[in-house]
């Protein structure tokens, strides 16, 4: 399982919201047998959507986060509900280019550079909210700052890593969210920078053993901050036969007919954890009449 932390300053000025991701960032690798670069681009997109999502007040509201570059991995998707559990999917799991200048896989690369981050909240009016910013790095982390301050006008630092091993699996991954809230003080702004350019990379700190509480209240030192909740999180896909169903009804009667006279077994896979659902010819002219 992995775990999301809250903490706050004692004036409440700062929040940060950090987490250990590995769990979800290893279960997501697995499922999608992703390269590298893609794997820790997944990653580090599922852990911001899983600490954007748990700042949502409303138990059914969901969160989604795309990532559209020119790179050959096409769209990264991450959607988080509002305890925080992710899942997600990449349009081109096993596409690569290598490694980047200083030996790491080269995720800006296979992300690209130009493009946009679309940010979608579903918190149950009428339509969804959906901001849209420019990619700045395709790094992710720098991405997510930038809507933060384009977006939200919220003054935010936004740390992603997810570290692997010579085989391409997740040793470790997680991130946080330091934000300024309304009432910080010049002050608050300076020391809260000081703090966030002692900390080391985020795979640094987790490899250390660091907890989600210790990340936290490093980032906060000097403020007198407490914890303000800690919750558990996981690789989480709500998929269910039903809601296929309902995806092959908006296909409409004439195409679901045709595909009962074309074949003995129609397999739909969710896009988010693989699972497959079988539908035999009556299924779907049941479903056509629907």
């Amino acid at each position: 399982m992995g775990k999301i932390v809250t903490a706050i300053s004692d004036n409440g000025g700062v929040v940060c919201y950090a987490m250990d991701a590995g769990d979800i960032a290893a279960r997501a690798g697995s499922i999608h047998r992703t390269s590298p670069a893609v794997t820790v681009a997944l990653g580090r997109l599922l852990t911001a959507a899983s600490l954007m999502g748990s700042q949502m007040k409303g138990e059914r509201d969901t969160l989604t986060l795309r990532v559209k570059g020119e790179g050959p991995a096409g769209s990264v998707i991450a959607v988080s509900d509002a305890q925080g559990n992710a899942r997600g999917y990449v349009e081109n799991p096993a596409a690569d280019v290598g490694l980047n200048k200083y030996g790491k896989p080269d995720v800006s690369g296979v992300v690209g550079r130009n493009g946009h981050l679309f940010v979608m909240k579903d918190i149950g009016l009428k339509e969804p909210y959906i901001g849209q910013t420019l990619l700045v790095s395709g790094e992710i982390a720098e991405d997510i700052t930038y809507y933060y301050a384009q977006s939200e006008q919220t003054p935010t630092v936004c740390a992603l890593g997810v570290s692997l091993d010579e085989d391409g699996a997740v040793v470790c991954a997680g991130g946080f969210l330091a934000q300024l809230l309304p009432g910080a003080s010049d002050e608050d702004m300076e020391r809260l920078e000081n703090n966030i350019q002692a900390i080391p990379p985020v795979t640094k700190i987790l490899s250390g053993g660091k907890t989600p509480e210790e990340i936290a209240l490093d980032i906060l030192s000097g403020f007198d901050a407490q914890i303000l909740s800690a919750v558990e999180t996981a690789y989480r896909c709500d998929c269910t036969r039903e809601r296929v169903e309902k995806a092959l009804i908006s296909l409409g009667e004439k195409e679901l007919l045709e595909m009962a006279d074309e074949q003995p077994v129609t397999e739909v896979a969710c896009h988010f954890c693989n699972k497959k659902y079988r539908f035999g010819p009556q299924d779907l002219r049941v479903l056509a009449q629907k």
